[in-house]
């Protein structure tokens, strides 16, 4: 190799976080793991600014998880060594892209706040995730993960689980849909994809496919 190939290289080390992370996703890979996928009507996510000054949609999907997750206990829960533990503590942990890479840090007992406090919640934890100033305890204990790529114009997307949790949600981007009526005819509406990924050793079919209309139901009634 040349001096110039030498210089033209960048080498940038995996280290504390970013290291942890890419272990997390070799241990994902590994698990075997099924998708399931949904539309939703993002109608009334699109109004949650109304009812809460400063709540993105975002919020409205992170809300409908913690209250899905609080009546579907089966997949607040981690995998490991042939155990399923379950939490009576929702902490949903969200993807978060950063100038460091991707990290996922965690609003703990998310089904206990409110719109307001999840999206208070969401900017502290966002900002400091981008700034890198977040703590080990910002990133740990997470029971459940959503992965919003929406935002980005992705229309949908398999998200990799963040073992040891058993399941994951991708959330595509929000576009304008036409939807056929009763009555013969139909009207264009909000519409996203949700794909949940799960662990089929911890979830079965039934189990995700019952958690992710309920997502979606959250949603639409938000």
């Amino acid at each position: 190799m040349t001096a110039v190939e030498e210089e033209e290289r960048t080498v940038v080390p995996l280290k504390g976080i970013r290291r942890t992370a890419a272990r997390r996703m070799v241990a994902a890979w590994e698990a075997p793991a099924f998708h399931l996928a949904v539309e939703a009507d993002m109608g009334a996510a699109l109004r949650v600014k109304e009812r809460s000054a400063g709540a993105t949609v975002t919020d409205a999907i992170l809300a409908a998880c913690a209250a899905a997750l609080r009546d579907h206990p089966g997949l607040n829960a981690h995998y490991a060594e042939e155990t399923v533990t379950r939490f009576a503590r929702v902490n949903v942990g969200m993807a978060v892209d950063t100038p460091a890479g991707l990290v996922v840090p965690v609003i703990k007992d998310a089904a206990s706040l409110d719109l307001g406090g999840l999206a208070d919640a969401r900017r502290d934890i966002v900002q400091r995730a981008r700034e890198g100033k977040l703590t080990m305890d910002d990133v740990t204990d997470g029971t459940f993960t959503v992965s919003n790529l929406g935002m980005m114009g992705i229309d949908g997307f398999d998200a990799i689980l963040n073992v040891p949790q058993v399941a994951i949600l991708a959330v595509g981007t929000t576009r304008q849909q036409f939807v056929p009526t009763d009555d013969g005819h139909g009207t264009w509406r909000p519409r996203a994809r949700l794909t949940l990924t799960c662990d089929h050793r911890a979830i079965d079919g039934a189990t995700g496919a019952r958690f992710l209309a309920a997502v979606r139901d959250n949603l639409e009634s938000s």
